[in-house]
């Protein structure tokens, strides 16, 4: 009985403890699995309905465009692999910047970039949303 009390009060000390950088970390990560897996139906949820976003290529998109070019195959993902954040919160926002390797298709072809990538986190509703993305290719 002790070690079960022990053992739930652990548990609610952690869920506790998570702070929004924790929260911001877990919200690339489930980004990073959706736009692999061409999950526009949780995009839709994720991104603000002002979402700017900017790709390494210089195009720039809003989030109707980017969301169907993901649902056309136009833009796929094979993989998407954040191997380093860095978090930084502002009250109600946050900034993410990241160390990413994309690997998939669009316009141009085949892919497989090295990118920093920054995200705009803002907190509405009580849920954290992407409201800008930018990429930049590392030499």
């Amino acid at each position: 009985m002790t070690r079960s009390i022990l053992t739930i009060l652990l548990a609610t000390a952690a869920v506790f403890a998570a702070g929004p950088e924790d929260a911001i970390r877990d919200a690339d990560v489930k980004w990073a699995a959706a736009v692999k897996a061409g999950d526009t139906a949780t995009l839709e949820k994720v991104y603000t309905p002002g979402l700017i976003y900017a790709h390494a290529t210089g195009n720039v998109e809003d989030k109707t465009t980017y969301i169907n070019r993901l649902k056309s195959g136009k833009q796929r993902y094979t993989d998407v692999i954040i191997e380093k954040t860095k978090v930084v919160t502002y009250g109600q926002s946050a900034v993410s910047h990241s160390v990413v390797r994309t690997i998939g298709t669009n316009d141009a072809g085949k892919f497989n970039d090295h990118v920093m990538m920054m995200h705009l986190w803002v907190k509405q509703g009580g849920k954290w949303l992407l409201a800008a993305h930018q990429t930049t290719k590392i030499p």
